[in-house]
Protein backbone atom coordinates (compact mmCIF):
# COMPACT_ATOMS: atom_id res chain seq x y z
CA UNK A 1 0.00 0.00 0.00
CA UNK A 2 1.39 3.17 -1.24
CA UNK A 3 2.16 5.60 2.13
CA UNK A 4 3.73 8.83 1.51
CA UNK A 5 6.07 10.06 3.46
CA UNK A 6 6.56 14.26 4.08
CA UNK A 7 5.92 16.92 6.90
CA UNK A 8 3.83 19.82 6.97
CA UNK A 9 6.08 21.98 7.38
CA UNK A 10 4.94 26.04 8.03
CA UNK A 11 5.95 26.75 4.60
CA UNK A 12 3.47 23.75 3.22
CA UNK A 13 0.75 24.77 5.74
CA UNK A 14 0.74 29.05 5.11
CA UNK A 15 1.04 27.70 0.99
CA UNK A 16 -2.05 25.84 1.20
CA UNK A 17 -4.03 28.43 3.17
CA UNK A 18 -2.85 31.21 0.39
CA UNK A 19 -4.27 29.02 -2.50
CA UNK A 20 -7.15 28.50 -1.08
CA UNK A 21 -7.70 32.02 -0.18
CA UNK A 22 -6.54 33.38 -3.69
CA UNK A 23 -8.50 30.97 -5.35
CA UNK A 24 -11.42 32.35 -3.08
CA UNK A 25 -10.92 35.64 -4.58
CA UNK A 26 -10.76 34.43 -7.93
CA UNK A 27 -14.17 32.78 -7.76
CA UNK A 28 -15.04 35.87 -6.26
CA UNK A 29 -14.89 38.34 -9.20
CA UNK A 30 -18.05 36.85 -11.04
CA UNK A 31 -15.94 37.60 -14.45
CA UNK A 32 -18.42 38.54 -16.98
CA UNK A 33 -19.06 35.09 -19.23
CA UNK A 34 -17.42 36.22 -22.73
CA UNK A 35 -14.42 37.10 -20.41
CA UNK A 36 -14.28 34.03 -18.95
CA UNK A 37 -14.26 32.40 -22.13
CA UNK A 38 -11.57 34.40 -23.41
CA UNK A 39 -9.55 33.96 -20.42
CA UNK A 40 -10.02 30.19 -20.47
CA UNK A 41 -8.93 30.07 -24.17
CA UNK A 42 -5.77 31.85 -23.47
CA UNK A 43 -5.00 29.34 -20.44
CA UNK A 44 -5.34 26.46 -22.24
CA UNK A 45 -3.26 27.83 -25.01
CA UNK A 46 -0.13 28.58 -22.68
CA UNK A 47 -0.80 25.43 -21.19
CA UNK A 48 -0.49 23.33 -24.04
CA UNK A 49 2.47 26.04 -25.08
CA UNK A 50 4.43 25.03 -21.56
CA UNK A 51 3.83 21.57 -21.19
CA UNK A 52 5.12 20.98 -24.40
CA UNK A 53 8.21 23.17 -24.29
CA UNK A 54 9.08 21.67 -20.98
CA UNK A 55 9.35 17.99 -23.15
CA UNK A 56 11.52 19.76 -25.59
CA UNK A 57 8.90 20.79 -28.07
CA UNK A 58 10.42 24.02 -29.70
CA UNK A 59 7.47 25.52 -30.79
CA UNK A 60 6.93 29.51 -29.75
CA UNK A 61 4.13 30.72 -28.08
CA UNK A 62 3.47 33.30 -31.56
CA UNK A 63 3.26 29.94 -33.32
CA UNK A 64 1.12 27.77 -31.04
CA UNK A 65 -1.46 31.04 -30.78
CA UNK A 66 -1.84 30.96 -34.37
CA UNK A 67 -2.01 27.24 -34.74
CA UNK A 68 -4.77 26.87 -32.50
CA UNK A 69 -6.45 29.93 -33.48
CA UNK A 70 -6.42 29.54 -36.80
CA UNK A 71 -7.70 26.26 -36.89
CA UNK A 72 -5.31 24.97 -39.14
CA UNK A 73 -4.68 21.10 -39.77
CA UNK A 74 -1.16 20.63 -37.94
CA UNK A 75 1.74 19.51 -40.54
CA UNK A 76 4.38 18.37 -38.35
CA UNK A 77 5.18 15.92 -35.46
CA UNK A 78 5.82 19.60 -33.11
CA UNK A 79 2.38 20.83 -34.45
CA UNK A 80 0.38 17.81 -33.60
CA UNK A 81 1.80 17.26 -30.25
CA UNK A 82 0.08 20.94 -29.67
CA UNK A 83 -2.90 20.21 -31.16
CA UNK A 84 -3.84 17.15 -29.48
CA UNK A 85 -2.97 18.46 -26.06
CA UNK A 86 -4.75 21.29 -26.75
CA UNK A 87 -7.94 19.17 -27.95
CA UNK A 88 -7.33 17.08 -24.69
CA UNK A 89 -7.32 20.39 -22.25
CA UNK A 90 -10.84 21.29 -23.79
CA UNK A 91 -12.34 18.17 -22.65
CA UNK A 92 -10.77 18.03 -19.64
CA UNK A 93 -14.12 18.74 -17.77
CA UNK A 94 -15.84 15.80 -19.21
CA UNK A 95 -12.14 13.21 -18.02
CA UNK A 96 -13.23 14.65 -14.79
CA UNK A 97 -16.71 12.50 -14.75
CA UNK A 98 -14.95 9.34 -15.08
CA UNK A 99 -13.28 7.32 -12.32
CA UNK A 100 -9.80 7.70 -11.52
CA UNK A 101 -8.33 4.65 -12.60
CA UNK A 102 -5.87 3.24 -14.92
CA UNK A 103 -7.81 2.79 -17.19
CA UNK A 104 -8.21 6.67 -17.57
CA UNK A 105 -4.74 7.00 -17.52
CA UNK A 106 -3.68 4.52 -20.24
CA UNK A 107 -6.65 5.78 -22.53
CA UNK A 108 -5.19 9.72 -22.15
CA UNK A 109 -2.28 8.66 -23.26
CA UNK A 110 -3.95 6.55 -25.93
CA UNK A 111 -5.33 9.66 -27.38
CA UNK A 112 -2.62 11.54 -26.53
CA UNK A 113 -0.26 9.88 -28.52
CA UNK A 114 -2.41 7.73 -30.43
CA UNK A 115 -0.64 9.24 -34.02
CA UNK A 116 2.92 9.46 -33.54
CA UNK A 117 3.92 6.88 -30.73
CA UNK A 118 3.85 2.98 -31.21
CA UNK A 119 3.75 2.48 -27.70
CA UNK A 120 0.76 4.80 -27.16
CA UNK A 121 -2.05 3.77 -24.12
CA UNK A 122 0.74 0.59 -23.04
CA UNK A 123 2.24 0.47 -19.80
CA UNK A 124 5.98 0.05 -20.33
CA UNK A 125 7.30 -3.51 -19.77
CA UNK A 126 11.21 -3.09 -19.90
CA UNK A 127 14.08 -0.70 -18.04
CA UNK A 128 14.40 2.77 -19.42
CA UNK A 129 16.28 5.52 -17.56
CA UNK A 130 15.35 9.37 -16.98
CA UNK A 131 18.44 11.41 -18.17
CA UNK A 132 19.39 15.26 -18.72
CA UNK A 133 22.42 16.62 -20.73
CA UNK A 134 24.60 18.93 -18.70
CA UNK A 135 27.88 20.78 -20.31
CA UNK A 136 30.96 20.38 -17.85
CA UNK A 137 33.31 23.06 -16.82
CA UNK A 138 35.74 22.11 -19.55
CA UNK A 139 32.85 22.74 -22.16
CA UNK A 140 32.03 18.64 -22.48
CA UNK A 141 28.28 17.40 -22.54
CA UNK A 142 27.55 15.20 -19.99
CA UNK A 143 24.95 12.46 -20.02
CA UNK A 144 23.21 12.23 -16.09
CA UNK A 145 21.25 9.82 -15.16
CA UNK A 146 18.74 11.56 -13.04
CA UNK A 147 15.97 8.87 -11.92
CA UNK A 148 15.71 4.91 -12.66
CA UNK A 149 12.49 4.20 -12.02
CA UNK A 150 11.65 1.54 -9.75
CA UNK A 151 9.68 -1.08 -11.60
CA UNK A 152 10.64 -2.36 -14.86
CA UNK A 153 7.53 -5.37 -15.42
CA UNK A 154 4.71 -4.07 -16.59
CA UNK A 155 3.11 -6.29 -13.65
CA UNK A 156 5.00 -4.03 -11.53
CA UNK A 157 4.48 -0.94 -12.93
CA UNK A 158 0.50 -1.73 -12.94
CA UNK A 159 0.01 -2.72 -9.51
CA UNK A 160 2.33 0.43 -8.07
CA UNK A 161 0.08 2.88 -10.49
CA UNK A 162 -2.97 0.89 -9.31
CA UNK A 163 -2.04 1.65 -5.38
CA UNK A 164 -1.22 5.79 -6.33
CA UNK A 165 -4.80 5.96 -7.57
CA UNK A 166 -6.03 4.41 -5.00
CA UNK A 167 -4.76 6.39 -2.57
CA UNK A 168 -5.51 9.61 -4.04
CA UNK A 169 -9.49 8.30 -4.59
CA UNK A 170 -9.49 7.62 -0.38
CA UNK A 171 -7.58 10.75 0.12
CA UNK A 172 -10.81 12.90 0.54
CA UNK A 173 -9.92 15.21 3.69
CA UNK A 174 -6.36 15.92 2.07
CA UNK A 175 -5.97 19.43 0.84
CA UNK A 176 -5.59 19.05 -2.59
CA UNK A 177 -2.95 21.28 -3.11
CA UNK A 178 -0.94 18.41 -0.89
CA UNK A 179 -2.77 15.53 -2.43
CA UNK A 180 -1.86 16.65 -6.32
CA UNK A 181 1.82 17.36 -5.27
CA UNK A 182 2.35 13.96 -4.20
CA UNK A 183 0.20 12.53 -6.68
CA UNK A 184 2.63 14.65 -9.63
CA UNK A 185 5.76 13.53 -8.22
CA UNK A 186 4.87 9.86 -7.34
CA UNK A 187 3.24 8.93 -11.06
CA UNK A 188 6.31 10.49 -12.53
CA UNK A 189 8.26 8.62 -10.07
CA UNK A 190 6.89 5.20 -11.35
CA UNK A 191 7.48 6.37 -14.93
CA UNK A 192 4.32 4.00 -16.35
CA UNK A 193 5.10 4.90 -19.69
CA UNK A 194 8.05 4.64 -22.43
CA UNK A 195 7.17 8.30 -23.55
CA UNK A 196 5.27 10.76 -22.34
CA UNK A 197 4.83 10.52 -19.15
CA UNK A 198 5.11 14.14 -17.96
CA UNK A 199 2.28 15.44 -20.21
CA UNK A 200 0.14 12.61 -18.82
CA UNK A 201 1.13 13.15 -15.06
CA UNK A 202 0.42 17.04 -15.68
CA UNK A 203 -3.20 16.67 -17.28
CA UNK A 204 -3.74 14.19 -14.33
CA UNK A 205 -2.61 16.93 -11.24
CA UNK A 206 -4.86 18.84 -13.36
CA UNK A 207 -7.74 16.39 -13.04
CA UNK A 208 -7.36 16.24 -9.47
CA UNK A 209 -7.95 19.84 -8.90
CA UNK A 210 -11.18 19.90 -10.77
CA UNK A 211 -12.17 17.01 -8.92
CA UNK A 212 -11.69 19.05 -6.04
CA UNK A 213 -14.06 21.74 -7.35
CA UNK A 214 -11.10 24.10 -8.47
CA UNK A 215 -11.94 25.13 -11.97
CA UNK A 216 -8.42 25.11 -13.34
CA UNK A 217 -7.73 25.94 -16.83
CA UNK A 218 -10.90 28.40 -16.75
CA UNK A 219 -9.12 30.26 -13.95
CA UNK A 220 -5.14 29.59 -13.92
CA UNK A 221 -2.50 26.35 -15.12
CA UNK A 222 0.15 25.44 -13.62
CA UNK A 223 2.21 24.27 -16.34
CA UNK A 224 4.04 28.02 -16.71
CA UNK A 225 5.37 27.93 -13.43
CA UNK A 226 7.62 24.62 -14.38
CA UNK A 227 8.53 26.19 -17.83
CA UNK A 228 10.15 29.50 -16.03
CA UNK A 229 13.06 27.02 -14.92
CA UNK A 230 12.62 23.64 -16.59
CA UNK A 231 15.99 22.22 -14.26
CA UNK A 232 14.40 23.88 -11.00
CA UNK A 233 11.57 21.79 -11.96
CA UNK A 234 13.17 18.03 -12.61
CA UNK A 235 15.91 18.51 -10.00
CA UNK A 236 12.78 19.30 -7.21
CA UNK A 237 10.84 16.49 -8.73
CA UNK A 238 13.59 14.11 -8.09
CA UNK A 239 14.60 15.80 -4.77
CA UNK A 240 11.62 13.33 -3.46
CA UNK A 241 12.94 10.02 -4.88
CA UNK A 242 14.54 8.93 -2.06
CA UNK A 243 10.89 8.98 -0.05
CA UNK A 244 10.61 12.39 1.46
CA UNK A 245 8.41 14.22 -0.39
CA UNK A 246 8.71 17.54 1.96
CA UNK A 247 10.87 19.62 -0.55
CA UNK A 248 9.17 18.96 -3.56
CA UNK A 249 5.84 19.42 -2.17
CA UNK A 250 6.70 23.23 -0.96
CA UNK A 251 8.02 23.70 -4.64
CA UNK A 252 4.95 22.28 -5.61
CA UNK A 253 3.09 25.05 -3.57
CA UNK A 254 4.82 27.52 -4.13
CA UNK A 255 3.83 26.89 -8.31
CA UNK A 256 -0.34 26.81 -7.35
CA UNK A 257 0.41 29.95 -5.25
CA UNK A 258 1.96 31.47 -8.36
CA UNK A 259 -0.14 30.39 -10.88
CA UNK A 260 -3.04 31.96 -8.33
CA UNK A 261 -1.76 34.72 -7.78
CA UNK A 262 -1.26 35.65 -12.00
CA UNK A 263 -4.59 34.56 -12.75
CA UNK A 264 -5.99 36.67 -9.66
CA UNK A 265 -4.31 39.85 -11.28
CA UNK A 266 -4.76 38.68 -15.09
CA UNK A 267 -9.00 38.45 -14.08
CA UNK A 268 -8.68 41.62 -12.52
CA UNK A 269 -6.52 43.83 -15.32
CA UNK A 270 -8.78 41.90 -18.12
CA UNK A 271 -12.14 43.26 -15.50
CA UNK A 272 -10.84 46.62 -15.45
CA UNK A 273 -9.86 46.60 -18.71
CA UNK A 274 -14.01 45.87 -19.47
CA UNK A 275 -15.10 48.43 -16.97
CA UNK A 276 -13.13 51.08 -18.93
CA UNK A 277 -14.40 49.87 -21.94
CA UNK A 278 -17.93 49.74 -20.72
CA UNK A 279 -18.08 53.31 -19.77
CA UNK A 280 -20.73 55.56 -21.62
CA UNK A 281 -19.95 58.01 -24.18
CA UNK A 282 -20.68 62.15 -23.19
CA UNK A 283 -23.73 61.43 -25.41
CA UNK A 284 -24.68 58.08 -23.98
CA UNK A 285 -24.70 59.55 -20.14
CA UNK A 286 -27.38 62.35 -21.39
CA UNK A 287 -29.30 59.21 -22.63
CA UNK A 288 -29.32 57.57 -18.97
CA UNK A 289 -30.01 61.29 -17.70
CA UNK A 290 -33.19 61.27 -19.73
CA UNK A 291 -34.11 57.41 -18.65
CA UNK A 292 -33.78 58.63 -14.82
CA UNK A 293 -36.36 60.81 -15.59
CA UNK A 294 -38.64 58.92 -17.97
CA UNK A 295 -38.21 54.53 -16.62
CA UNK A 296 -39.80 53.42 -19.97
CA UNK A 297 -37.99 55.42 -23.19
CA UNK A 298 -38.22 54.62 -27.01
CA UNK A 299 -36.08 55.78 -29.59
CA UNK A 300 -38.48 57.97 -30.83
CA UNK A 301 -37.97 59.85 -27.17
CA UNK A 302 -34.57 59.91 -27.21
CA UNK A 303 -34.31 61.28 -30.41
CA UNK A 304 -36.79 64.07 -29.77
CA UNK A 305 -34.88 65.08 -26.88
CA UNK A 306 -31.56 65.45 -28.02
CA UNK A 307 -32.65 66.34 -31.01
CA UNK A 308 -31.09 63.43 -33.41
CA UNK A 309 -32.45 60.91 -36.11
CA UNK A 310 -34.31 58.07 -35.08
CA UNK A 311 -31.57 55.82 -36.11
CA UNK A 312 -28.97 57.71 -34.06
CA UNK A 313 -30.99 57.62 -31.02
CA UNK A 314 -31.30 53.85 -31.95
CA UNK A 315 -27.13 53.36 -32.10
CA UNK A 316 -26.97 55.18 -28.41
CA UNK A 317 -29.43 52.68 -27.14
CA UNK A 318 -28.08 49.90 -28.21
CA UNK A 319 -24.74 50.76 -27.08
CA UNK A 320 -25.90 51.45 -23.62
CA UNK A 321 -27.96 47.58 -24.11
CA UNK A 322 -23.71 46.28 -25.18
CA UNK A 323 -22.53 47.48 -22.05
CA UNK A 324 -25.22 46.50 -20.35
CA UNK A 325 -26.29 49.66 -18.62
CA UNK A 326 -29.73 49.28 -19.79
CA UNK A 327 -32.14 46.63 -21.08
CA UNK A 328 -34.61 46.30 -23.93
CA UNK A 329 -38.20 45.15 -23.53
CA UNK A 330 -41.20 44.81 -25.46
CA UNK A 331 -41.72 43.30 -29.32
CA UNK A 332 -39.28 45.16 -32.24
CA UNK A 333 -42.06 47.60 -32.80
CA UNK A 334 -43.05 48.81 -30.13
CA UNK A 335 -39.81 47.97 -27.92
CA UNK A 336 -38.58 50.68 -25.09
CA UNK A 337 -36.02 50.42 -22.87
CA UNK A 338 -35.47 50.32 -19.21
CA UNK A 339 -32.40 51.02 -16.85
CA UNK A 340 -30.82 47.96 -15.64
Amino acid sequence: MFQPQYSLTNHLFNNVATCERLYGQVEALRLPKQLELNLKRNNLIESAYASNRIEGNPMTLPEVTNLILNDRMPSNRDEKEIANYFAMLEKLDSYAQKPFSAKLVTDLHQELFAHFEEGAGRLRNEIVAVSRYTREENGKVKLNIKHMPPYHAKTEIRQALEELLSWAKQQTELPVVVKAGIFHHHFVYIHPFLDGNGRICRMLTALLFIKAGYRINRYFILDDYYDIDRNQYSDMLHSADDGDKTQWLEYFSDGVKYSLQSALAKAQTSLQTLHIAQRPSTKERTVLDIMMKYPETTSTEIAGQLQVSRQQAHNLLSGLVEKGLIERKGSTKSSYYVLK
